[in-house]
């Protein structure tokens, strides 16, 4: 066969051995969008060529009665022999009733998910090293979001001081810093890393100065840990029991009941004490306390507008049930009426106070009776909220006096509660007056006792009280002069 001369045009009708140069000189003709030329040596090879030059090694064929036309690739890249190769391996899959473009697809959808599951893995991977990274106080923040509706405000509160940072300067001492609540050293641990022994040995060491605030910050952190494990985010990285492991309840130690408490034989001694304090108004509270038998903080918050002189009552601010209305007895009415109202609140403080001419009488009197020096001057704490803050150091040091020590604000609570055994008082009475929650069914669902009916005993326990404790008082002299405005300078 004479050569073909290198610018004459190839017979495309023909199959032809592919060479390097017949490839090269391979163009499309005029009029066409594409040509191809067959190799006459493998079976179905061609090379394509278009109408802007671009060529490739495609392979073609019928599968299942549809023309298959598949490219293997850039004579550039591709040598004939491998073009060669590639589509003989092609036509055994169509031998065998196999479309190779299948298979790619086949191919690339594994590929495609290979590449999707090894993207989800990693995505997995860094979700649990963050997972492994979250904080018990981040968690912690997340907690009381979600539970603040479901709380009332010393509860959430608690959660707050709990782990407070501390190191704010404090109201009430300048130049001293608060100190971080119990819980703080918790929060910068890893929630995965809060275990029994870490809970533990946080417990042995918190609990060395302040046991009791370790026993409610571990109520609170069992709390956290059961809400922690019922959420399905971080079930998996805590561990439930860990606030309730026996060695951290044991380093917090028991909670002891309190039993101080005022007997009917100290009464003479405490009050010659107590009316004794220079502060006219810290004297006036601890005795509203005693007689009422109220909590120490609703004493302090009672502002002016709660004392009704009309019906006689006080309304008290009642962390049970909102508020509550008890009896404004005689003497405590005395107490009061006698005090300076400088501004909102009752007890007031201010950088000094004048004592009420007759509370001076009244103290005079006790103590002329008693044949003791009735102190002299008065000395009040600056509040800057313009209410009498801190009162139980100056009861602290009174009850001292008379050898009472460790007589609490809250212990003149608890001894209203037992002086009234000696009267025989309904529980019912007593329980209503302090502001204690039912605890019978009939008490709590239908006995209500009127204003009336809570003052018939009220004024009976104030009237035994005053007679046990020594103190003359005339119950029927209203108080003269009543409130007085004076300067709050």
């Amino acid at each position: 066969m004479a050569r073909r001369k290198a610018d004459a045009p190839i017979d495309l009708a023909q199959p032809h051995a592919l060479t390097a140069g017949l490839i090269a000189a391979l163009r499309c003709p005029e009029g066409k969008e594409q040509a191809f030329l067959r190799d006459a040596v493998t079976k179905g090879l061609r090379v394509r060529v278009t109408a802007a030059g671009a060529k490739s090694y495609v392979f073609e064929s019928k599968v299942n009665g549809k023309t298959l036309r598949q490219t293997i690739g850039n004579p550039d890249a591709w040598t004939i022999e491998a073009a060669r190769a590639e589509a003989n391996r092609l036509r055994v899959l169509v031998d065998q009733k196999t479309d190779p473009r299948d298979l790619e697809r086949q191919r690339a959808e594994a590929a495609e998910l290979a590449r999707l599951e090894a993207q989800a893995r990693a995505e997995a991977e860094a979700q649990a090293q963050a997972a492994r990274a979250l904080t018990v106080g981040t968690a912690w923040a997340r907690y009381i979001a979600e539970r603040r509706p479901h709380w009332g405000e010393r509860n959430y509160a608690d959660h707050l001081n709990m782990t407070d940072e501390g190191g704010k300067a404090r109201k009430r001492l300048a130049g001293v810093a608060t100190k971080p609540g119990p819980l703080a050293p918790i929060m910068a641990m890893r929630l995965v890393d809060l275990d029994a022994k870490a809970v533990e040995a946080w417990a042995i060491e918190e609990a060395k100065t302040r046991p009791a605030r370790v026993r409610l910050a571990l109520r609170l952190l069992k709390a956290f840990l059961r809400w922690a494990a019922a959420e399905s985010d971080l079930s998996d990285m805590v561990e439930p029991a860990a606030a309730s492991a026996k060695k951290a309840r044991e380093a917090a130690g028991k909670a002891k009941p309190k039993d101080d408490v005022l007997e009917r034989g100290q009464l003479s001694a405490w009050f010659g004490a107590v009316i004794g304090i220079p502060n006219a108004v810290t004297a006036a509270y601890v005795q509203t306390l005693l007689l009422t038998g109220a909590r120490p903080g609703e004493v302090l918050a009672l502002r002016w507008e709660d004392v009704n002189t009309q019906w006689m009552s006080l309304t008290i601010r009642d962390k049970v049930e909102g508020e509550r209305q008890i009896p404004l007895t005689p003497y405590v009415w005395s107490l009061l009426a006698a005090l300076p109202r400088r501004n909102e609140w009752v007890f007031s403080s201010a950088r000094a106070i004048s004592l009420d001419p007759k509370h001076i009488k009244r103290r005079e009197r006790y103590h002329a009776a008693r044949g003791t020096a009735a102190p002299v001057g008065d000395a009040a704490q600056v509040s800057k909220s313009g209410r009498l803050m801190d009162p139980d150091e100056a009861h602290r040091r009174a009850c001292m006096v008379v050898n009472l020590d460790g007589l609490t604000l809250h212990g003149l609570r608890r001894s209203f509660a037992s002086l009234t055994e000696w009267l025989e008082v309904p529980a019912g009475v007593v329980a209503q007056i302090q502001g204690h929650k039912p605890s019978a069914t009939a008490e709590k669902h239908y006995k209500r006792r009127p204003l009336d009916l809570l003052r018939v005993h009220h004024e009976r326990i104030e009237a035994w009280v005053l007679e046990q404790a020594g103190v003359r008082f005339d119950a029927k002299a209203a108080p003269a002069s009543g409130l007085k405005v004076v300067s709050a300078a």
